[in-house]
């Protein structure tokens, strides 16, 4: 038996929205376990996670990236619950080379779902953005409205959203997608 209440595996937590969860989930639930996987590109820094849970045994940081299938296998194998942040995220870097973005965003979380239907967990939390709805057709906007994005990073997204949507439909994968709208903070 653990030690550990519940093992949170957080993909992209490194990140600015990623390491606010992080360091909340630390505070609020200390017997939690947080195994943190992140690429560490533009947008992850570890120093966005508190130096009190870095140096202490309820987490673990693995760098790496979400299109490597053993070791996002390895790591979900060993989680209760996984939150997915990863992404990659800039509107205008998507703009000019795509490329990464559908790699990272589809396929990566593509081998983060598979992983989770292969090791089954009790949730799966798919963080999408709201750029997937575009343009706002009424006010106020809800959930049902129509996704149109409208940059590849809103469409590379979009097609995430829509894999995950496929995976609780087919696999009967526990996943929740979450499209958080703006953000800002220090």
């Amino acid at each position: 038996m653990s030690a550990f209440k519940k093992k949170l595996l957080i993909t992209g937590g490194a990140g600015f929205i990623g390491s606010n969860f992080i360091n909340y989930i630390h505070r609020c639930y200390p017997d939690y376990k947080i195994l943190l996987l992140d690429a560490l590109t533009y947008a992850g820094n570890l120093d966005n996670i508190s130096p009190a849970l870095k140096s202490n045994s309820h987490f673990e940081f693995f760098h790496g990236n979400i299109t490597h299938p053993d070791l996002v296998g390895k790591l979900v194998a060993e989680a209760d619950i996984v939150v997915h942040f990863a992404a990659e995220s800039h509107v205008t870097r998507s703009i000019y080379d795509n490329a990464i973005f559908f790699e990272t965003d589809v396929i990566g979380t593509q081998v983060v779902a598979n992983a989770a239907v292969n090791n089954p967990v009790e949730l799966f939390v798919h963080i999408s953005s709201s750029e997937v709805y575009g343009t706002a057709l009424a006010d106020p906007m809800n959930e049902e409205h129509p996704l149109k994005p409208m940059s590849p990073y809103a469409a590379a997204k979009a097609g995430a959203d829509r894999l995950i949507y496929s995976y609780i439909k087919t696999y009967d994968l526990p996943a929740v997608i979450v499209r958080p709208f703006n953000n800002y903070g220090p």
